[in-house]
């Protein structure tokens, strides 16, 4: 074998072993989930009176991306039969037996438990407790109730609200009212969000046994007055970051527009009032889902671009 032919097969492997680990630990989600903390830690430092852009930030980004990654690998194990099933999943390492368990399960436990371990180190240890304990409930409850129970999706949006949180208390090191208005707003946004995805992907999670709302009750009622609701209980909770002063005028109003816009979207659906099967509920689904995608960093971004200092 020549060099040449040795480099293209050595090249092409580690470009097929980069996406393999890019799936496992859920990149997109982690960077989302990374952006957000950002989010956090900006506010934090501001009140701190210390720069936003600091080895601080660096290390509280990489010790929860390192979590973040972790958890989803640990998810990716503990979830392997069900992804087989899915087809939107069968491709992922584990099912389609490109990775052994072994692998995946020491890339998750050394990814969040170092993870855990570099945030107290070197952010507090109130940061490295707290992602632990949100790695530990999103696998230890969240997980195995998409089997049992629709109640999965609030008991998840707790685990998935807390990226600001740690982002915030990694550098002020303790919780504050600031944290609770991040935490809200994360925690409200996941339901028009996740019952988006359960409702375009219904037909996948029936056969994987997950139990979300659109694959309990098919008429999509149920799910639609959820959507809705949430919808317009976060208009007024993205308002909180003016009432307490840690962003302007400018903020206010765009944060409105976006929430009547994603509540737009969530009126659409509800409107057609059709069954969770049908193809045209599904692209409604598809619209909202992708407004909550846009919705979310848009609200951040304006946040932080009209923060105002204490």
């Amino acid at each position: 074998m020549s060099s040449r032919t040795f480099l293209s097969l050595y090249c092409r492997h580690a470009s097929s072993l980069a996406r393999d680990y890019a799936e496992l630990t859920k990149l997109r989600v982690t960077t989302l989930i990374i952006m957000t903390a950002w989010c956090g830690y900006f506010f934090g430092a501001q009140r701190s009176g210390v720069s936003s852009l600091s080895w601080g930030l660096f290390n509280a980004l990489l010790g929860i991306g390192l979590v973040s990654s972790g958890t989803a690998a640990l998810n990716e194990v503990m979830e392997q039969d069900i992804d087989a099933q899915m087809r939107r999943t069968a491709s992922r390492p584990l099912p389609a037996g490109r990775m052994s368990v072994l692998h995946a399960a020491l890339i998750g436990i050394a990814a969040s438990v170092g993870g855990s371990i570099y945030l107290a180190i070197f952010t507090n240890p109130l940061t490295g407790l707290l992602t632990f304990l949100t790695s530990v409930v999103y696998l230890a409850a969240y997980t195995p109730l998409k089997r049992v129970s629709p109640i999965c999706t609030f008991v998840g949006a707790f685990p998935g609200a807390m990226p600001g949180v740690l982002g915030w208390t990694a550098a002020r090191g303790r919780l504050e009212w600031g944290t609770l208005v991040l935490f809200t707003i994360l925690f409200v946004w996941q339901f028009p969000h996740f019952f988006s995805i359960a409702w375009l992907y219904r037909e996948d999670y029936a056969k994987g046994g997950i139990r979300m709302l659109p694959v309990v009750e098919q008429d999509g009622r149920s799910t639609t007055h959820r959507i809705l609701g949430y919808s317009l209980i976060l208009i007024p909770v993205s308002l909180l970051p003016t009432a307490l002063g840690m962003a302007g005028r400018i903020y206010l109003v765009g944060a409105l527009m976006l929430g009547v816009g994603l509540l737009y979207f969530g009126i659409k659906l509800a409107s057609l009032n059709l069954p969770v099967s049908s193809a045209p509920s599904k692209m409604r689904a598809r619209h909202l889902l992708q407004a909550t995608v846009i919705y979310l960093p848009l609200l951040f971004a304006l946040m932080m671009g009209n923060s105002l200092r204490p």
